[in-house]
């Protein structure tokens, strides 16, 4: 890697169409369905679906270590990333077209798992070890920032111009202008040729068992399944029961979250500079644990709603921080995006199942005992992932994870 050191905000800039897609699905086309009369269950499947390619993206995260560059993978991820966004505007955000929304969101959420790794393995070997909490806060600002945009700009434009496509097609244009933001960050230094290319596969794999077999790599593969701050609420699906207005979702869940989001990401990095980052990671998921629990005991109105998702979208930029920088920490340089997204993808399992968890829940029981249940399975994860760090990690135990040995 070039020895100037990248400041992190470009890594923001970069991974800002990976949050885009989320936001897009999981606010703007969580809305439309609502409005249209669908079901909270069918559409948290659907925002569900945007996240399935996310947990098993590390079967194909080797190819984007030991083949073309990570500007080059985020250029060919980054175009049908944005024509998928703007696919989304074409089919109607009903009962019946939710089938054909359901495949093109699974489709543009699988290309940006490309985008997104290219993204990690350029910040993991352009981030020095003093800055990785700093820098997994401008990165997951990016991520939530991003969702923000889909959600909200998304939402925003959707109620506003004529037709859906407008508005999905302005917004994929948007993440099109990110790839700018790669002529500031170099790339690290590849070898190359087909004997580069085996010997390069083999030390990914080295890299990656090296990581797994340390007890503090263990635990962080560990705290990938635990559902600790998930942030999987369907805040757009369940607004009307606070009596929230479309223009009010798209702020607080959408624009405004995002810059929410986005501060707790900051906040919750210079933190994660400052102590165990792992224990971060737990302490972030039990205040967002917290919140969950308040916004179903206090009354049911619009400032409410607006007081509780803000809370909630604050200590989701705490918890998706404190995830960035443990990993970090965790992963080394040598073969990045594999060990990254090993553990990254892995993460979204939780995400993936409360998601559908919590759909099934407001179906079943309504939207306080959803909350109910998520909180609750937050702080049983919380407790297990304490109880195994007691035993994978006795007292004295160094707080980093060692540095795996790989490529340069």
């Amino acid at each position: 890697m070039n020895s100037r050191r990248v400041h992190p905000w470009l890594f923001m800039i970069l991974i800002i169409p990976f949050g885009v897609v989320s936001g897009y699905a999981s606010v703007t086309l969580a809305y439309q369905l609502k409005a249209a009369g669908v079901a909270v269950g069918p559409i948290a499947a659907l925002v569900a679906l945007s996240v399935l390619p996310h947990t098993w993206k590390f079967f194909w995260a080797p190819i984007i270590d030991v083949t073309l560059s990570q500007k080059q993978w985020y250029l060919l991820a980054g175009a049908p990333c944005a024509i998928g966004i703007a696919a989304m505007g074409f089919f109607p955000a009903t009962k019946t077209g939710l089938a054909a929304l359901s495949v093109v969101v699974f489709l543009t959420s699988l290309t940006t798992t490309f985008l997104g790794m290219s993204v990690e393995s350029l910040l993991a070997h352009g981030t020095p070890e003093e800055l990785k909490g700093r820098a997994g806060g401008w990165f997951s600002a990016g991520n939530l920032g991003g969702n923000g945009i889909g959600g909200g700009l998304g939402l925003f434009l959707v109620e506003r111009l004529h037709s859906p496509w407008i508005a999905s097609c302005i917004v994929g244009g948007l993440c099109l202008l990110c790839s700018l933001a790669l002529a500031g960050v170099p790339a690290p230094v590849r070898l190359s040729g087909k004997p580069a290319w085996v010997a390069s596969f083999a030390a990914t794999l080295k890299d990656l068992w090296q990581l797994l077999r340390k007890p503090q790599g263990a635990l962080a593969l560990i705290l990938c399944f635990l559902p600790i701050g998930s942030g999987a609420a369907p805040l757009p699906a369940v607004a009307g029961e606070w009596s929230a207005s479309a223009n009010t979702v798209a702020l607080i869940t959408g624009l405004l979250g995002g810059v929410i989001s986005a501060a707790g990401c900051l906040i919750g990095g210079w933190f994660c500079d400052r102590m165990d980052r792992k224990n971060a990671y737990v302490w972030f998921g039990l205040l967002q644990a917290a919140g969950g629990v308040a916004m179903a005991l206090l009354p049911r109105n619009e400032a409410m709603f607006v007081l509780w998702a803000a809370v909630y979208a604050f200590t989701t930029g705490f918890t998706y921080a404190a995830f960035t920088a443990f990993v970090l920490e965790a992963i080394g340089k040598g073969a990045a995006a594999t060990k990254y997204n090993a553990l990254a993808s892995l993460s979204n399992v939780p995400i993936y199942y409360m998601t559908n968890i919590d759909g099934w829940a407001h179906d079943r029981w309504g939207s306080s005992r959803m909350f109910f249940t998520e909180s609750g399975l937050g702080v049983v994860g919380a407790v297990g992932f304490v109880v195994l760090a007691r035993i994978l990690l006795p007292a004295g135990a160094p707080r980093a994870v060692t540095e795996c040995a790989g490529q340069p």
